[in-house]
């Protein structure tokens, strides 16, 4: 049975009816035990506010759970259930609330649900996650460096298809080494000598040739075929193996160390074997005099290329690569040789070793979980042995791993490769998933232990909406927008972990909700949370021994269920709002705090400038490996001669031309010109060679090449004849008449860095562009190259995409604009942080660090939005007031969040691998950042600047007025402090226990009938047969929150809820003792004006009879609507 009557005051014109206003319906829900009738008499608030309109809430009430309850139209009097949504959004004036609706009115039908059948949200998520885990036997494990590194569509494959189109590689009969294509089948070894810097020594040259022996002579075996050595599958010219002819000069060594023959750089002919010694190719960092003799050689590099043009050939040469690995390191190991010391390299070293990379991260996974649960389990415990939780933060944990891992098989049933550094994103889920434990059971902790599991379930769920899916959604997001990189690797690692924020989110909200249904169900019982028995509440142990008082008791005790010993106040809390806002308020400190901001950005932007590009090869091994020798050797002594470039000039072109000769010739000429290019002298032009060969020998050739047809004549019989390297360089017509792609070599010279090769890549292809022949130039590792023209347009245009999604995505679901413009300057200022930090940290810009800086985009809006929007929905008279209260409800999740996600990639420092160091820098930054933002520069700034700061304060003090929350009672409220909530004197007695008013630190809490009872009487005898509700108006001053000697809700305190993250602590409200001393206290100042409320009391019962709800009055025609967890 429901009573009602309305409250209306027409003397007040300043009280507008409530059909007038523009604004969404809010709700109440005071939860009465079944069957029990009670009157609910509404007050319009009048005088209090004349810059706020009244705002319409739906009243209901439940006359027998769980029946459909009834409705009818209310204004504003009575908060309970709907008060933590009603003032945040009447203060931020928000329009766009309906997703705000929706999620909390389905995720509190799930809650429900599960709270009633936990046992089906536990079981079909593990089957669920048992039947995706299957898709591992269909992975398809990629391991290719350039099919992960390099752009998809980059220059570099474009150029390779231009070359291969006319000039395919044959490595079986035509092999020669500056004109590959592609890296092949090779084995390298980089010798230097163990004692001094020259190589040109008797006895070292004598052990170079036993180690070509050892190598050549290496027995390979592959599958069912007969043994093989290097000469069986070696490269071939014509119809001989590929040889490092500079080991010839062992035949005049010992007069080249007695100088008594000197050798000439960069070529010279062998006076024995008539082999002419290319020395740039074998020889690394030559000291050469003046006049180009060779002083001394530090280094010299033995190659050897087998046959790979089928795949067959392509099989057994990955087998010699093998065997030609372990006899090099074998004879290494060994100390075969007493005066050289190798190092090792061959085409599959990149792959084998990427895959070592990557698997060292495998074992560090247990540890991390058992890290994470430790810190959870630690995070979730209680004094309270009832109401701790810490199986759930194990579980929590569980849960990431099963939403990880089903996510994994998920994606590859889709058909997607799986690479090794997708082995990162379980360490980045337990992180996410652990803070979407806390948000949860935060939101538990802040439900009423009165209530059934069902509707705490349903409550939690509402509550904890917004909040873990603003973090999943940004999260989600932020990874998928890395799938437009065009880098596959990126592609990969990001549908793969954006899955897995997305499962991780699912699995979260079945199957660990249900895991908190169960555990809610043994908390109802008063059951022990870790061995499920029955224990008694503190309150009542006071005869048992020391021991179970201290592990075997917690809970409350139904018929005292406010007893300041059962209600223990969170001491971290208390700190952010009592220690550390108090400090940021402080103006000193918000100098500091600005100063050290401008610090940070200072050095961000130095360490952008700083930024270097590109991922070297010997970031792809681990430390430990035999790769990184052969690295620092490559760089230090061949970097002088590094690269032969290929030159293509494709279309039907009329050589014979002067015209076509000089255009080529010019190209030729620029092109040596040059920076990065080195002389003529290390030239390959077979039309310079052949037409100057022509113009010398005129006199007695008698040919002429002045027409197409005789220049391609002269052409085939005088010089492309087939022992000569040039015959590569020409393709000609299907009928041999015309040219219809030509190619010459140049040599790239002194390219020390990344940098560099990104220039050379960058001026060369200009001199492509402008000419006006159809030129591309092209060299194998130019298809890596190009990651460094595409990694930073691609970084910045994936960040640039992502602060706007993200933009978006929070003013959906927190609709301010002055919120949304908070965010994305924080997301600004802590991108921009990870990046120029990053740099001074040893991170170069790659697509490793790509991948982690789209990340951070979302990892970058956790702790910011939430916030600001702290802040923003605070309903504190002063800025000092909101940071309180902001720092109150976010501190602890903040400092949980933060450290969850850190612990777990902390692990991932100890793999040894650049990869998942990367990973681990940039996670650290963007967590540390975002924290400090969220604890320390944000308050600040938003005291400053924010709504509700000094210069706001000034104009209202101006204009003669102050705001509706302020200490100070307008005229209105000094000539008529009314009460709000009257109970009707004809009822009975309530059920207290289901009774709900508001704490003097502004907390919603269950009374018992001391209070209230208390509180009556004050003035004249009782107020009616029962207590009343205790409920003030949102914004209304403290000293008007009283009837009769008490005073109901400091607002000071209002944020009861979590607007972010959540806490995973103890009860977060006041403790007992501390609310009966403030009440005390409030009843002696309040004591004055008991009179006055006496009078105006007997005036509203006698003003208010003839106003009914359902009548029509100001309030217009009735309606109904639903609180939000039920709205539709």
């Amino acid at each position: 049975m429901i009573q009602s009557r309305l409250l209306w005051c027409p003397k007040f014109k300043n009280v507008r009816c409530t059909t007038r206003v523009a604004a969404s319906s809010y709700n109440v829900v005071p939860y009465l035990s079944q069957n029990s009738p009670v009157t609910i008499a509404i007050g319009l608030r009048a005088g209090q506010s004349r810059n706020r309109p009244s705002i319409p809430v739906s009243v209901r009430t439940f006359t027998g759970y769980p029946k459909r309850p009834e409705r009818f139209w209310g204004p504003p009097s009575l908060l309970v259930y709907g008060y933590r949504e009603l003032l945040p959004r009447f203060n931020m004036g928000c329009g766009l609330t309906w997703v705000d609706k929706t999620l909390h009115s389905s995720f509190y039908r799930l809650g429900v649900t599960v709270g009633h059948h936990p046992g089906y949200f536990l079981v079909v998520p593990v089957l669920l996650t048992l039947v995706c885990v299957t898709g591992f036997q269909r992975m398809q494990y990629v391991l290719d460096p350039e099919y992960l590194f390099s752009p998809v569509s980059g220059e570099g494959k474009q150029e390779r298809a231009v070359v291969e189109s006319f000039f395919r590689p044959n490595y079986t009969s035509r092999f020669n080494v500056g004109r590959i294509t592609r890296p092949g089948r090779f084995g390298r070894v980089i010798v230097t000598p163990k004692h001094g810097k020259d190589m040109l020594k008797r006895e070292i040259w004598r052990e170079l040739r036993l180690l070509d022996q050892l190598i050549q002579n290496e027995t390979v075996r592959w599958q069912d075929e007969e043994p093989f050595t290097y000469r069986d599958v070696c490269a071939r010219w014509i119809d001989q193996c590929f040889q490092n002819d500079v080991l010839n000069l062992d035949y005049i060594i010992e007069d080249v160390e007695q100088r008594t023959l000197n050798l000439t750089f960069p070529i010279m002919f062998n006076p024995v074997t008539w082999d002419a010694h290319t020395f740039p190719v074998y020889f690394g960092g030559t000291v050469v005099s003046e006049d180009g003799l060779i002083i001394s050689v530090p280094s010299v590099q033995l190659v050897y290329f087998v046959t790979a043009d089928t795949k067959r050939q392509d099989a057994r040469g990955a087998a010699w690569e093998e065997a030609f690995l372990n006899a090099v390191g074998r004879a290494e190991e060994n100390h075969v040789f007493r005066h050289i010391s190798t190092a090792r390299f061959a085409s599959r070293t990149l792959d084998i070793e990427l895959e070592r990379n990557t698997r060292t991260v495998v074992p560090y996974f247990s540890s991390t979980f058992l890290i994470m649960a430790a810190f959870s389990v630690t995070s979730c415990w209680m004094a309270d042995w009832v109401r701790a939780k810490p199986w759930l933060g194990l579980l929590g944990n569980i849960s990431a791993c099963m939403g990880t891992a089903a996510a994994f098989g998920f994606t590859i049933y889709l058909g997607v490769e799986f690479i090794g550094m997708n082995l990162a994103a379980p360490f980045l889920m337990l992180g996410i998933g652990i803070d979407d434990t806390f948000v949860m059971l935060g939101a538990w902790r802040r439900t009423s232990v009165h209530l059934p599991v069902p509707e705490r379930m349903g409550r939690m769920l509402s509550e904890a909406a917004v909040s873990v899916t603003i973090t999943s959604v940004t999260d989600m997001i932020s990874f998928w927008i890395g799938v437009v990189s065009p880098f596959q690797s990126v592609r990969i690692f990001c549908i793969y972990s954006g899955f897995a924020v997305l499962f991780t989110f699912m699995w979260h909200i079945t199957f660990f909700a249900a895991c908190v249904a169960i555990a809610g169900h043994a908390e109802s019982r008063n059951l022990h949370s870790v061995v499920c028995v029955k224990v008694k509440p503190v309150s009542k142990s006071d005869k048992s021994s020391w021991l179970y008082r201290k592990f075997c008791t917690g809970g409350i005790d139904p018929a005292d269920p406010d007893n300041p010993r059962d209600n223990k106040e969170h001491c971290i809390m208390t700190y952010f709002r009592d220690s550390m806002a108090p400090m940021l308020n402080w103006w000193p400190v918000k100098v500091i705090v600005v100063a050290v901001f401008a610090c940070y950005v200072g050095g961000a932007c130095y360490g952008i400038t700083r930024i270097e590009e590109g991922l070297e090869r010997r970031k792809l091994s681990r430390s430990d490996s035999y790769s990184v020798e052969f690295y620092d050797r490559e760089d230090f002594y061949f970097r002088e001669f590094p690269y032969r470039i290929q030159v293509v000039i494709s279309g039907e072109l009329n050589y014979s031309d002067p015209m076509i000769q000089a255009q080529v010739e010019n190209l030729t000429q620029t092109f040596e010109n040059t920076t990065y290019i080195s002389s003529p002298l290390y030239t390959e032009s077979w039309l310079r060679s052949f037409v100057g060969y022509i113009h010398r020998n005129q006199e007695y050739l008698n040919v002429s090449i002045d027409t197409e047809d005789s220049f391609i004549k002269t052409l085939k019989e005088l010089w492309l004849f087939k022992q000569n390297p040039f015959s590569l360089d020409v393709k000609f017509s299907d009928d041999g008449t015309r040219i219809i792609a030509s190619r010459l070599l140049i040599q790239a010279v002194n390219i020390s860095d990344t940098n560099g090769e990104k220039e050379m890549v960058r001026a060369l292809r200009n001199v492509c562009h402008q000419s006006p022949l159809n030129v591309s130039v092209f060299h194998p590792y130019f298809v890596f190259f190009d990651q460094f023209e595409l990694v930073r347009p691609t970084s910045i245009q994936c960040m640039i995409i992502g602060a706007l999604v993200m933009m978006v995505v929070c003013f959906v679901f927190i609709p301010n604009v002055l919120c949304c413009v908070w965010v994305a300057l924080s997301i600004v200022s802590i991108e921009a942080g990870v990046a120029g930090y990053m740099s001074l940290w040893s991170v170069n810009l790659d697509s490793i660090s790509m991948i982690n800086l789209i990340m951070c985009i979302g990892f970058s809006v956790d702790f910011t939005a939430h916030i600001c929007y702290a802040y923003m929905s605070s309903n504190g008279s002063t800025p000092e007031d909101r940071v309180k209260e902001s720092l109150y409800a976010l501190g602890l999740p903040i400092v949980q969040g933060a450290s969850s996600t850190i612990l777990a990639v902390v692990s991932l420092v100890l793999a040894g691998s650049y990869i998942f160091l990367v990973f681990f820098k940039m996670v650290f930054l963007v967590v540390f950042f975002g924290a400090m933002h969220g604890l320390f520069l944000l308050p600040v700034l938003l005291s400053l600047f924010g709504p509700g700061s000094c210069t706001a304060s000034k104009k209202q003090k101006s204009a003669g007025t102050e705001p509706s929350d302020s200490k100070y009672p307008s005229d209105v409220e000094k000539t008529f402090p009314h009460p709000f909530c009257i109970p009707h004197p004809s009822l009975g007695p309530i059920n207290h226990s289901n009774l709900v008013y508001r704490s003097t630190n502004g907390e919603l809490k269950s009374s018992t009938p001391k209070y209230f009872a208390k509180s009556s009487e004050v003035s004249d005898g009782k107020v009616g047969n029962g207590p009343h509700f205790g409920i003030p108006l949102p914004g209304l001053p403290s000293h008007m929150m009283t009837y009769c000697g008490v005073k109901y809700g400091d607002t000071s305190g209002s944020l009861e809820r979590d607007l972010g993250l959540g806490t995973s602590g103890e009860e977060s409200s006041e403790s007992s003792s501390n609310k009966s001393q403030r009440r005390l206290q409030q009843r002696e100042e309040a004591g004055k004006d008991c009179e006055q409320h006496k009078h105006h009391k007997d005036g509203w019962q006698k003003s208010s009879s003839s106003h009914a709800i359902g009548a029509q009055s100001h309030w217009g025609r009735p309606q109904e609507f639903q609180p939000p967890h039920l709205m539709e």
